[in-house]
């Protein structure tokens, strides 16, 4: 088993975002406190207000795509579904990271 990164792009409707951002922020609430989820990001493109990343940290792929195949999945995600005008999602193994040095964030 190893760490996998979903990414998942999507593109809201028109006048959708922040609602798109705050049902989001919700959901990603309780996704975070279930079993392999290790962590979760909403990106926004900065020159295009409408186009996110949402990237997600999994333990291992058996427990991703247990949440994929969940009604508790469906239930979270059905309103984000409703916002949105297009979605595409691809999934990592992870085989590397590196931290960044002491001057990170200055």
């Amino acid at each position: 088993m190893s760490r996998v990164r979903t990414v998942l792009a999507m593109r809201t409707r028109e006048g959708c975002e922040e609602r798109f951002e705050a049902e989001w922020l919700s959901a990603a609430e309780e996704i975070r406190t279930l079993d392999g989820c290790l962590h979760q990001d909403l990106v926004r493109d900065a020159d295009d207000p409408r186009s996110y990343l949402v990237i997600s940290d999994w333990a291992d792929r058996e427990r991703l795509d247990a949440f994929g195949r969940s009604t508790h999945r469906d239930r979270l995600l059905r309103v984000i579904r409703e916002l949105r005008e297009s979605a595409d999602r691809h999934t990592y193994q992870v085989l590397h990271s590196v931290a960044g040095g002491p001057g990170e964030g200055r």
